[in-house]
This record gives structure tokens, sequence and C-alpha cells, in this order.
């Protein structure tokens, strides 16, 4: 394999529930959820039952054709991003990188080029959602990339407001950036660009890839709260497919019309294997009340680290089940790796930073596994404090 990953810390080879296991047999608590995107964990019974009797039944027949499954799952989807009397479509994807792919390329449409993007954004790797992320180590070894791309503090509404004007085509901003150490906006951050986007006749385009499906414990997350708002375009992915590649641009209101036939493609993208993949994520969340258990395992994970007192930790972001533990001291790489010798895998998206993004279906019971192990994990030297 290309060595863009490093040396692989563990083998997995097998999971279920909750859980990992490693080729020398020993049992991980998941934690990561392979970056937020087993939203139902491991080997999901109806999730394994709905794929294999779909690719019993028809397993791909490319987009010159519908199928029930994508059609059933565009319906679901576009019902979570508007109310009923706004126009909603779907186009779907392998992944989120390229459901912001498409979304770029709608941009383009408006008739403007310029999109505003934030500090510390990440929206992918391919060259077009490459030319919207913010790191330098990322972009730079690929420069020039396309568009024209303005880049501002993110949460800063005056900020955002002094770079919108009549040749910005779209603003594009996470809820929370997972990336950037799961770091949260002010409450009326979105509610915000939704005026500022609206006013300058741009685009507001909200990538949800690690933010959606039921992650912060609502199915969007700039769907919920005391600020809710409706964006033109919106892009999701990872927890939709439980592992199963899938992923989808959508688009509301006058967005939903700038591209036409001929206009964008994709050969796997919304195949009938991905699309009841998608369905059956949707309904076992539904089902099994998973968007109220990422609330209170959230809140549960929260407060249990904030009463350790650790004095290595300075507080814990987030909302639901996308959390990050924030330290005083640049060690949060030593962390995870003495999470992993113990049992448990989480990551470090900044060096003082731990994120935690576990399967929806945890238990409380699994949440505290990792909350009386965590005072240990924290120590300098690996032992308990």
């Amino acid at each position: 394999m290309i060595g863009v990953f490093g040396t692989p810390q563990r083998v997995f080879v097998r999971g279920e529930g909750v859980f990992v296991w490693d080729a020398e047999g020993r049992k991980h608590l998941d934690l990561l959820s392979g970056l937020a995107v087993n939203a139902l964990g491991h080997a999901h019974p109806f999730v394994l039952s709905a794929i294999t009797s779909q690719l019993s039944t028809l397993g791909h027949v490319s987009n010159f054709f519908a199928t029930p499954a994508q059609v059933a799952l565009a319906e679901r989807l576009t019902a979570l991003v508007a109310e009923p009397d706004v126009p909603a479509k779907v186009f779907f994807t392998n992944s989120g990188t390229e459901a912001n792919e498409a979304a770029l390329k709608i941009t383009r449409r408006t008739g403007r080029t310029t999109v505003v993007a934030c500090e510390g954004a990440f929206h992918g790797r391919t060259m077009g959602a490459l030319s919207l992320t913010h790191k330098a180590s990322y972009r730079e070894p690929f420069e020039p990339l396309p568009g024209d791309v303005r880049f501002v503090p993110y949460g800063d509404a005056e900020a955002l407001a002094a770079a919108v004007d009549e040749t910005v085509a779209a603003v594009v901003l996470e809820p929370i950036q997972g990336e950037n150490g799961v770091v949260t906006p002010p409450e009326d951050y979105l509610l915000r660009a939704r005026e500022i986007t609206s006013a300058a006749g741009a685009l507001l385009w909200l990538d949800e890839v690690q933010t959606g499906m039921g992650r912060t414990g609502a199915w969007l997350t700039h769907r919920d709260g005391p600020h809710p708002v409706t964006a033109d375009l919106v892009t999701v992915a990872k927890g939709l497919g439980n592992g199963f590649p899938v992923g989808a641009c959508l688009a509301t209101g006058r967005a939903a019309d700038l591209l036409g036939p001929g206009d964008h493609g994709t050969t796997f993208g919304g195949n009938p294997v991905a699309a009841i993949a998608g369905l059956a994520v949707i309904s076992v969340i539904e089902r099994d009340g998973l968007l109220a258990n990422a609330r209170a395992r959230g809140e549960q994970l929260a407060e249990g680290v904030q009463a350790l007192q650790h004095p290595l930790v300075a507080g814990v972001t987030g909302r639901g089940l996308l959390r990050g533990i924030r330290l005083t001291e640049p060690v949060a790489a030593q962390v995870v790796a003495r999470a992993l010798d113990a049992g448990f895998v989480l990551n470090a998206p900044r060096p003082d930073v731990l994120r935690l993004a576990p399967p929806l279906i945890i238990t409380a019971e699994q949440v505290q596994l990792f909350l009386d192990a965590l005072p240990g994990l924290l120590a300098a030297d690996g032992e308990a404090s």
C-alpha cells in the first residue's frame, strides 16, 4: 500500500458492537468508530441483513437507471434538510470528500467563483475539497489548488460578514470542527452565517460529514438547538453507511436546480447496496432511540471527565458523541498510545486534544469503563493518579 497512513498501529481482525479484536486476540473498546463512521458499531445484524439481501437481489445498475432503495434513501435524506414546502434534491456519492466536490461544483453554477471557508476547516483531500481545507501541511504540497478561497477565523461572525460580498458564491462551514480538535462555535454562529449569506445572495453550505446522522444527538446538527437553520447545501457521509461507503450532497431551494443533465456524475454513487445500508442505519437509529442515547452518553462522558478534576484536563468540547478532551499539555499522542495499549481506541487531532466518537449504541457501563481508566491513561508514566 502507498505509505500515506504511516505504520499501522494494530491489525484488527474482528468487530462486534462497540468492541474490536486485534490479530493477537486483544479486545479494544472502540471510542473512535473508524473516525465517526460506525454509528451502529461493528457487524450490526440489521445492516448486515439489509446489505446481504440487497446484494442477493440487485447490486449495481449504474445511474442510467433508478432503484427503489435509492429513491427511498433520497426521500429520507431530503426530508431531514428542509421543511416540506422547500424543494430539496440529492446527489449520491461514495464519501464525504466526493459530496463536497459535488457541492463545490454547484457553487460554480451560481455564476460566482469565490468561496469563504474557515481557518481550521477540513473538507477532504481531493483537489477541490482540499482547496477548502485550511491545514498548510495538507494544502501546500499540492498547490496551486483550484478556486478562489478566502479563509476567515472560525466562529467569528463579524469576520465572516466582512469577507462575504457580491463576489462570493458560497460560505462553507462545519457545525463543529472535528479534525481541528472538536471546536464548537458560538450558539448563534450558524444563524448569523445564514443571515450573512442570504443578504449577499450567497449559498450557505454546511459540511455535516462528521457531525451528521446522529453523531451529535440530532440527525443534523444545524437543524437542532435554539437556532436551527436551513442551508442551501448540506453534505453527509461517514455514519450514514455504518462502514459501507455512501455519501450525499443535498441541495435545497434554488440550489437544488443549479446542476442539470451532464453537469456531474458518478459510477458507484447511490448504488442499491449503499442506499439500503443508509436506509438500514436510519431505521435502527429511529427504532432504538439512538439520538437520545447519543445525547445522554455524551453528557455522561463530558460530566465524568470534568468530575475527575485532573490537572491535565482543561475542559470537554463538542456535543452528543463527538467530544474533545482538551489537555493542558501537548501530550495527546502519548495518551492515545497508552490508551491503545490499555484497550481503548481514540485519537489526537491536535497535540492537546483527545477526540472521542464512539458508536451511538454505546452503553452507560461502557462509557464508565473509559472514565475509570482515564486517570491512568493521563498519568505521565501510565500509572493511575
